[in-house]
This record gives structure tokens, C-alpha cells and sequence, in this order.
């Protein structure tokens, strides 16, 4: 029997993995330093920082193990996790009224092969007033989000918007993910692995 262990304490991750009917037999969330190096961009930012959470996480030969990583990129600028409120705010007020990307990175191992993906998202955001973002944080939906927003909760009232993959701007492509997985040997449909 394959065991999948997911690296991510993400709930959102968890809810997504359902949707394609897939329950963690446990969970790792790895503890890594997911400081941006200098002058990293945000694609290469994220894609290390998966497959960075996919090595720290011990498991057994045959286990698979799924981790990814969000970011929120204008331009060249990271845009992780906001740690106070008056970050939070900062972020919203440069996504106002712009375009953006969401860039979601999938890493997978099993034994020594590993698989990845990283899923690109054009993102806009409306202009927002000073009510709608005092309204948000004070609500504290931006907490633990890359950005400082959740398209899936109050916050897609301000994304009329995206071209790409939805599940992926929520923190895990859906789409990608079940082939990773698919490739791992995860018996995703019922299939012997």
C-alpha cells in the first residue's frame, strides 16, 4: 500500500487534495528557511522552495511525498506571507488596481526520483478603497497568505480576473498535481501502484 505523506500544514491544500480524492495518510510540514536569496526571482524562488520542503521531509523508501509553495510576484518582488498588519496592508495597496502573478510550485518524491512543476497565473486584482482593505485585515482572512489575500474566501470579491488555473492560485494545482502524483505511482483512479 502506498502511503502519501503531504508536506504542508496548508488546510487549503488538504480541502484541494480532497477534491480529487486524495487523504494524506499523514502530515510533515517541513521547517525550512524560506528567506528569498539575493536577486532570486520569484519563479526560481518558488520552485526552490518546494523542492527544498520535498528533501526535508524523512520518509520511507516507498512513501510519496507532496509538498508545494505559493508566491505572489509583481514584477521581480516576492510577495510571501504577511507577517503583520501593516504589511498586509502594504500588499494589498501595491495589488490594487493591478496585474500580478501567482506562481504555485508542486515537488514530489519517491525513493530517490522526484518530480516537479511550477504553475504560472496572471492575476488582477480591482482598485480597492480604503474601506474594502481596512475591511479585510480587519477580518484577518490575509493571515498565512502568500500576498496577503485568499481568492477562495472574501478576498476573490476584488479578483474579477485570472488566466490560468484557479486551484493553483489557491496554493495547489489540481490539474498538475494529480499527474505528478499519477507519476509517483500514486494510485490516484483506483490503479494498483
Amino acid at each position: 500500500m502506498v502511503r502519501l505523506i503531504l508536506g504542508s500544514g496548508s488546510p487549503r491544500r488538504r480541502e484541494l487534495l480532497k477534491q480529487i480524492g486524495v487523504e494524506p495518510d499523514e502530515i510533515r510540514a517541513p521547517d525550512i528557511d524560506e528567506t528569498p536569496l539575493k536577486g532570486e526571482v520569484p519563479r526560481a524562488y518558488c520552485a526552490r522552495i518546494a523542492r527544498e520542503k520535498v528533501t526535508a521531509v524523512a520518509a520511507a523508501e516507498d512513501d510519496i511525498v507532496l509538498c508545494a509553495d505559493t508566491t505572489v510576484a509583481v514584477g521581480r518582488r516576492i510577495l510571501g506571507k504577511a507577517e503583520n498588519e501593516a504589511e498586509a496592508r502594504g500588499f494589498l495597496n501595491l495589488l490594487s488596481g493591478r496585474r500580478h502573478r501567482v506562481i504555485t510550485s508542486v515537488a514530489i518524491k519517491r525513493g530517490e526520483n522526484k518530480w516537479a512543476r511550477d504553475v504560472e497565473t496572471a492575476v488582477r486584482m480591482k482598485r480597492l478603497s480604503a474601506a474594502e482593505i481596512d475591511s479585510y485585515i480587519a477580518s484577518g482572512d490575509w493571515r498565512g497568505k502568500a500576498g496577503a489575500y485568499g481568492i477562495q474566501g472574501a478576498a476573490g470579491a476584488f479578483i474579477p480576473w485570472i488566466n490560468g488555473s484557479f486551484t493553483s492560485v489557491v496554493g495547489l494545482p489540481l490539474a498538475e498535481t494529480a499527474n505528478l502524483l499519477i507519476a509517483a505511482g500514486y494510485p490516484l483512479y483506483g490503479e494498483p501502484s
